[in-house]
């Protein structure tokens, strides 16, 4: 039996990822949370023949509380699309929920700025004493499933795409997104030039703004990003079965001490949060791993992106104790 929620169930990501948890034959429970519709994507979700039982549940009536009674996993795309000091209320007051009803649930945030509503999460559930940072995820996949796919496309073959790794570091907008092409798997396969690199790395950071762009300003990444969301629910839900599963988050380093003390040694820099590979397991977070070897080039992005990641978590710190971000 597992049960998993969603919160902001009914927008443009929820409703696509809601779909894709019900497809996951691991799931047996699924509980939707919206403002407006979710009585209505739960009741078509449930015509489909996979093992999850889907109720969905409005504000009225403690519908947030009973959607989140029992949860062990809850996946959080609520909010407006690139309106960051919206997310951050709607985000503080989801994690207040889950930290009075479901406390253990392993966290797995999309809502934008996730570089700063990580730490807001983190600081709402210190408050009620029930933090554990090997629970709390901020879900960058969808960077690591872009640089996957426009790697294969420059090497020439798009089919290649599942079979293709990079270590994508850092945080989970802009500059902060850092893609270590030279950790990629299989080595690339064609000698790219410094140019073609720069080119490559530009275009996974700012691979969001290639989709409003495409959507002539009407929407963001919305079907990628649930899938990339349901990808890494999954990984979370392997590592609860026994599996060893090793992928990329943005996560605290405090999550483990050993591992996340080398990371911090390796960066130059405290950072609180910072998405590094991790190894999962039934509890979360079992090991964070070094960021490796980085050329001179990779060394250059992770000095640009310290500046604006610490100004991120410090907002999202801020916010619980001033209300603005």
């Amino acid at each position: 039996m597992v049960h998993a929620v969603v919160l902001g169930a009914a927008g443009g990501i929820g409703q696509p990822v809601s779909l894709l948890l019900k497809t996951n034959p691991i799931i047996t429970k699924l509980s939707l949370f919206d403002i407006v519709n979710t009585p209505g994507v739960a009741a078509d979700l449930s015509h489909i023949s996979t093992p999850a039982v889907v109720t969905g549940y409005l504000p009225p009536d403690d519908g947030l509380k009973k959607t989140l009674e029992g949860a062990e996993i809850v996946v959080i795309p609520a909010g407006v699309p690139r309106k960051p000091g919206i997310n951050a209320g709607i985000v503080r007051d989801l994690a207040t929920a889950i930290a009075t009803t479901a406390p253990k649930a392993f966290i797995l945030v999309i809502s934008n700025p996730v570089n700063s509503t990580v730490p807001i999460v983190a600081e709402v559930l210190k408050k009620h004493n029930v933090y554990d940072p090997k629970r709390l995820f901020g879900v960058t996949t969808l960077d690591i499933v872009r640089a996957s796919t426009f790697l294969a496309e420059v090497n020439g073959d798009v089919t290649a795409a599942p079979t293709v790794t990079v270590p994508v570091l850092g945080g989970h907008s802009g500059v902060t997104i850092l893609p270590i092409l030279s950790q990629a798997q299989p080595s690339l396969s064609k000698n790219l030039d410094q140019a073609a690199i720069e080119a490559l790395t530009k275009r996974i950071q700012f691979g969001g703004d290639e989709v409003v762009k495409a959507k002539d300003g009407a929407g963001s990444a919305t079907l990628s990003m649930a899938y990339a969301g349901a990808e890494f629910a999954a990984k979370i839900l392997k590592a609860v079965k026994g599996e060893e599963v090793i992928t990329q988050s943005y996560v605290s380093l405090d999550a483990c001490t050993e591992g996340g003390k080398k990371v911090a040694q390796e960066i130059g820099t405290p950072l609180e949060f910072f998405s590094v590979s991790v190894k999962l397991g039934p509890n979360g977070i079992e090991k964070i791993l070094p960021l490796g070897d980085l050329n001179e080039y990779e060394k250059g992005l992770l000095k640009a992106a310290i500046p604006e990641l610490q100004e991120s978590i410090t907002k999202g710190v801020n916010f619980i104790s001033t209300s603005k971000l």
